[in-house]
């Protein structure tokens, strides 16, 4: 690192003066200030980006340990299993194999949940002569048409 002192600093600024002028000082001065402040932008971005890429590799390491503690507990699951399956068979006297996974599967209730069900009851709307279907024009017409007009 440059190291710049009190001292340095004013030798810079007169020679600046010097040899840029007063008129166009502070202009040079405010873009030498935002080029440097996108410097310092810059590197601190990428020091978050290392950062960040290093986390990632120890969460990777982290999740592949996990993944191993999980397979070599599966692992063991599995070899008891298959000992107390065995050892069941053996109590039970029969040497047969175990049944297969057999999960229940889902039965739909065979509702139509899209139409809406009304408080009273089909018996009911029968006798008292209640329309409990919508018929078109054409449909009315020809159940109510008398016999001989056909």
């Amino acid at each position: 690192m440059i190291d710049l002192g009190i001292s340095k600093i004013a030798i810079i600024g007169a020679v600046a003066l010097v040899v840029i002028g007063p008129e166009r000082l502070p202009g040079v001065a405010r873009t030498l200030g935002t080029l440097l402040g996108k410097a310092q932008r810059y590197v601190a971005d990428v020091k978050a980006e290392v950062s960040r890429s290093i986390e990632l590799d120890e969460l990777k390491k982290m999740r592949d340990s996990v993944e191993g503690a999980a397979r070599d507990v599966e692992n063991s699951i599995q070899t008891h299993a298959s000992d107390f399956e065995k050892s069941w068979a053996e109590a039970n006297g029969t040497a047969a194999a175990v049944a297969t996974d057999e999960t229940p599967q889902y039965k739909h209730p065979g509702k139509n949940w899209r139409l809406k069900q009304g408080a009273t009851p089909q018996w009911y709307k029968a006798r008292a002569g209640v329309r409990t279907k919508a018929l078109s024009g054409a449909a009315r017409v020809a159940r109510y048409r008398p016999k001989g007009l056909g």
